[in-house]
């Protein structure tokens, strides 16, 4: 059977890098008053978070008396320096906005807490008679967490062969807070190389933005009979924002096997048996090789021995 049923492809295993922004909710109150409340999705126990809170006046009338009480029921997060916004007057095309600052209580539950927040408004019809207040309550809900999340993301091949480079792709993602003097090392199993650093090293990182970088893997020259487990071990210290040092880790096992008669490498290279075409061969070149010429040439390579020379008899 032809050797060509045993063709296979270098399929990379990639996790998506999701990145955690702030949450913001948006909403039109009576007269066009729109308001948007932006304030984190997550929040760590003992530290501090802002809620910025934005309104703009499009009716045509002008509001006063506008006001943003924020607050928590259950005092798992205790306002820093206040807990209101007052804005006495916001005339037709105004806006304002302002920030406040809370604080976990360390001794807070982890789990989805809400942050409670009482709108209220008072419409000047015709710009001259107050009309009676309205007001709306809007739940803000907040996850807090005992520690803060720094993510290892990889993006690697499903599996190696011998004689070969593959890419190993790094990402690192801070779920929560920004964190500095930041290194990530790649340990690499044994009689693995690596083409490029495996200390990789930065001065910060902030919350949400992904880092990464990408090294290449050298697989070994002798060929393997059967498949075997490489565990690449990946740890990634940092200082958080308080200034301690904390350190997180993932292991990636990748699969080196035999390489079977045809291979397509993941930066476009063909393995055909023990021929190798370069990435940088362009397809026309490659489809103007006469495959089976290429096949019949590595077979009769492989199948023809070298005639011995008959010698001349003396006498």
């Amino acid at each position: 059977m032809s050797n060509l049923k045993y063709v296979s492809m270098i399929f990379l295993i990639f996790i998506p890098f999701p990145i955690v922004f702030a949450e913001e909710i948006s909403q039109s109150m009576e007269g066009s008053m729109d308001i948007s409340i932006t304030h984190p999705e997550t929040a760590i126990l003992g530290r501090t978070f802002s809620v910025a809170v934005y309104v703009e006046n499009n009716g045509w009338e002008d509001k006063q008396d506008i006001s943003f009480i924020l607050s928590s029921k259950d005092r798992s997060m205790i306002p820093v320096s206040g807990s209101e916004i007052i804005i006495k007057k916001l005339s037709q095309g105004g806006s304002f906005g302002n920030n406040l600052d809370f604080k976990v209580s360390e001794d807070a539950k982890p789990g989805i807490h809400f942050l409670n927040v009482e709108y209220s408004q008072v419409l000047v019809a015709n710009n001259e008679n107050p009309q009676p207040a309205i007001s709306q309550d809007i739940a803000i809900p907040i996850t807090l967490k005992e520690e803060p999340k720094v993510i290892i993301y990889t993006k690697t091949p499903e599996s190696i062969f011998s004689n070969a480079e593959f890419p190993f792709e790094v990402e690192i993602v801070s779920e929560d807070i920004d964190i500095m003097d930041v290194k990530v090392k790649i340990i690499p199993p044994r009689d693995i190389e690596f083409r490029g650093e495996t200390l990789h090293t930065f001065s910060s990182i902030q919350k949400g933005n992904p880092v990464g970088f990408t090294s290449r893997i050298i697989t070994p020259v002798e060929e393997v009979n059967t498949e075997y487990k490489l565990p690449f071990e990946i740890q990634v210290e940092y200082k958080d924002d308080l200034g301690e040092k904390s350190m997180d880790s993932a292991t990636v096992p990748l699969v080196l096997r035999p390489r079977t008669f045809m291979e397509i490498t993941t930066d476009g290279g063909i393995w055909i048996g023990d021929f190798f075409i370069a990435p940088y061969v362009s397809l026309g070149t490659i489809i103007g090789i006469p495959i089976g010429a290429i096949i019949t040439f590595l077979i009769r390579k492989r199948t023809l021995k070298p005639k011995r020379k008959k010698g001349k008899r003396l006498g």
